[in-house]
């Protein structure tokens, strides 16, 4: 929205928060499940390995936030959360490997997805509006890229939020406050409530990078982006799975990009972005392993 100048920046943040925090209660607590107890076993966790897990996604994103690469939050939470569990086990043993697979496919399918069905929305825009001037069309597009950017916060929300659900509840089972795992209410809120504040901060580095330096998108682009990722995002999240949606709407805006030329659309950047994906998650598990190592040597957390 900020790129095809819907709204200012700021306006931008506070429709996207709003809707990242009515997603609350939208799509259950499934994606926080798969997180929190079905991709590490929850008998081998302890607040020292979430701690660590939490320290080791942090520190990746915010060594990438300073470079304005849009890595994947979700896949720095997934594998500092990993490295820190073989740190305290020694094993890999620890790891739920049917969790790991299902997630990474998703991981794959997800952009994908995005990508294709974003081209495909555009190609029908075109040929809708076909006697219909580029200006006329981003007269429609400006107000309806108002509802897809809603959807897309919507979706980023309902999926994103659920993560840290998953491993506040993770917390809360290993400290023995919980008895079983399932995800209280006031943590629903707590997590929505700071994915809202976490947006309203801005982030402009990113919104630079996904918003003009892909591709360049008229509102028209980014209603067909902005559409088509919400579409992947929720499908994931119908199925329990947590995807990126950073990458998601890089596949999308991507799509976008290919329909008017291949040229169109700057494959240095995506490719960046591609070894970003590929990295995070053994770079985060990485930070992770050593961060409890640290922990082990100094005596807090007993082997």
């Amino acid at each position: 929205m900020v790129a095809t100048r819907v709204l200012t920046p700021l306006q931008a943040v506070i429709w996207a928060a709003f809707f990242n925090f009515v997603s609350a209660f939208s799509f259950g607590t499934g994606v926080a499940r798969m997180v929190g107890s079905g991709m590490v076993d929850l008998r081998a966790v302890t607040p020292y390995v979430i701690l660590c897990g939490l320290a080791g996604a942090i520190a990746w994103d915010l060594i990438t936030w300073w470079m304005g690469l849009p890595t994947s939050s979700s896949h720095a939470l997934f594998g500092g959360y990993a490295g820190a569990a073989i740190a305290h086990t020694a094993s890999l043993h620890v790891l739920i490997w049917s969790g790991w697979i299902k997630t990474i496919v998703f991981m794959a399918v997800a952009p994908l997805l995005g990508f294709f069905a974003a081209n495909l929305f555009m190609i029908a825009v075109y040929w809708i509006f076909q006697r219909s001037t580029p200006q006329k069309m981003d007269v429609y597009f400006r107000k309806l890229q108002l509802v897809s950017a809603a959807a897309f916060s919507y979706a980023h929300g309902t999926n994103d939020a659920q993560k840290t659900m998953g491993l506040i509840t993770g917390v809360l089972v290993s400290a023995k406050y919980l008895p079983v795992f399932k995800v209280p209410i006031w943590v629903i809120l707590s997590a929505h409530a700071a994915i809202g504040l976490g947006t309203l901060s801005g982030g402009w580095r990113i919104v630079h990078t996904m918003g003009s330096r892909i591709t360049r998108l008229k509102p028209r682009g980014g209603f067909c982006a902005e559409t088509a990722g919400a579409m992947s995002i929720l499908i994931a999240t119908a199925f329990g799975v947590g995807v990126s949606t950073t990458h998601v709407i890089t596949g999308a805006i991507a799509g976008v990009g290919s329909v008017q030329r291949l040229k169109a659309v700057r494959w240095g950047v995506a490719t960046n972005i591609v070894w970003g994906w590929i990295l995070t998650m053994p770079c985060a598990a990485a930070v992770a392993w050593l961060l409890y190592t640290l922990l082990r040597g100094l005596g807090l957390e007993a082997g």
